[in-house]
């Protein structure tokens, strides 16, 4: 899988590979790896129809949750791999990073096998098994008190992290929702798409950080110029242009502005509820077997509508960033579904619509096909600023 990494980026690959003090051992067979790196990518596709989508139609899910810990193990070995190359990070420098836990799985997987400790800043949102979980991969877990009284959880994770590395001389921060090397590491999941499936007409994404949305279209766009990419969002979500409300969902969101969301790539967003995506999660894996997070569950539901309404035959790809074993103590605990009115509750046959992302604020499933930049000046700006900061 990095090897196809290694070439677009010209890495060594003896950066990529762990150092485990073993001896010579023989070459590894087919299909078996010697190495952490080695477990991640090349993840199926699942062919998803009845019940979602009745009438021979469906869509085609990348299995991201195959990955040890999820699709951000792809960006966490590729930002840790240049960080190391460029002379950001050092040998035996310690990574610090604010996270909701996805790429925290991913970063403790880097730090094995590239020799980093791994410090993770995160909020008293994050459930207990994912805590437990980052812990005994060897990460520590730094969780902040209260939220920032204007960014939420999001700004206090990040001032924290800032924090942390005064406190440890040669740390470094992978800054995922605004480091272009996340956007870069999602060149191989797209390759692997186009492999796997040829053309591909829709592309379905959830957009957090903003970096697989935006690393997978720039490179199919280039095999399929006519590429039609949906961004898939939570309601409360500050990313497209409404404003912040506490989240329920993870993985999917922001209260802040990341400048790794491509904008211009994008033909739609949707804005999916908790309850909408928890409906179709438990759903997909009942039918399916196909489990994961609220990503999983509101990238679903969109992509389902589109099978169900786009014209026959165009073929429509939709990301599942992970798997079901950090949402077991909520998307898939009764009590926890009962306690926050999430249990049972269908969502509709169809999403509302807005012709402006700033016309209403949304409180339900909800599509907008004008796509805008919320701080276009700011941005250009920040990005000058992060150009010269490298």
């Amino acid at each position: 899988m990095y090897t196809a990494l290694n070439a677009l980026l010209d890495l060594p690959q003896s950066d990529l590979g762990p150092q485990l003090g073993r001896p010579e051992v023989p070459s590894p067979p087919p299909g078996a790896s010697l190495s952490l790196p080695g477990l991640v990518g090349n993840t199926p596709v699942l062919w998803i129809g009845e019940p979602l989508v009745p009438g021979g139609r469906g869509f085609w899910a990348k299995l991201e949750g195959s990955n040890p810990g999820g699709i951000k193990d792809r960006a966490a070995l590729h930002l840790v791999s240049a960080a190391r190359i460029r002379g950001d990070l050092a040998p035996g420098g310690r990574i610090i990073e604010s996270t909701s836990g996805t790429l925290g799985l991913g970063l403790a997987l880097a730090g094995l096998a590239l020799g980093h400790p791994v410090t993770l800043v995160t909020d008293p949102g994050l459930e207990p098994s994912m805590r437990r979980l980052l812990a005994c991969h060897g990460a520590t877990v730094d969780i902040v008190a209260t939220p920032h009284p204007v960014g939420g959880w999001q700004q206090a994770r990040r001032e924290r992290v800032g924090e942390l590395k005064a406190q440890h001389a040669g740390s470094w921060c992978p800054d995922q929702y605004h480091n272009p090397d996340n956007v870069h590491a999602y060149a191989p999941l797209a390759l692997e798409l186009a492999t796997q499936l040829g053309r591909i007409d829709v592309l379905v994404c959830s957009v957090g950080t903003g970096g697989h949305s935006a690393g997978i279209a720039r490179v199919l766009r280039q095999l399929q110029p006519d590429l039609q990419v949906i961004g898939v969002d939570t309601i409360g979500s500050t990313i497209f242009g409404q404003p912040a409300r506490p989240r329920l969902m993870r993985g999917l969101g922001s209260s802040i502005y990341p400048r790794n969301v491509d904008y211009g790539c994008f033909s739609e967003v949707h804005w999916v509820a908790p309850a909408e995506a928890v409906w179709t999660a438990r759903t997909l894996a009942r039918s399916h077997y196909a489990t994961g997070g609220w990503s999983v569950g509101a990238v679903a539901l969109v992509a389902s509508w589109l099978a169900r309404t786009q014209p026959v035959g165009r073929r429509i790809a939709a990301v599942f960033p992970d798997g079901p074993h950090r949402y077991l103590e909520s998307i898939y605990d009764d009590d926890y579904c009962h306690d926050h009115g999430l249990l049972d509750l269908a969502p509709p046959s169809r999403p509302d619509t807005i012709s402006h992302p700033t016309e209403r604020e949304v409180t339900c499933w909800t599509r907008c096909a004008q796509v805008i930049d919320p701080q276009p000046g700011a941005r250009l700006h920040q990005r000058a600023g992060h150009r010269q900061g490298r």
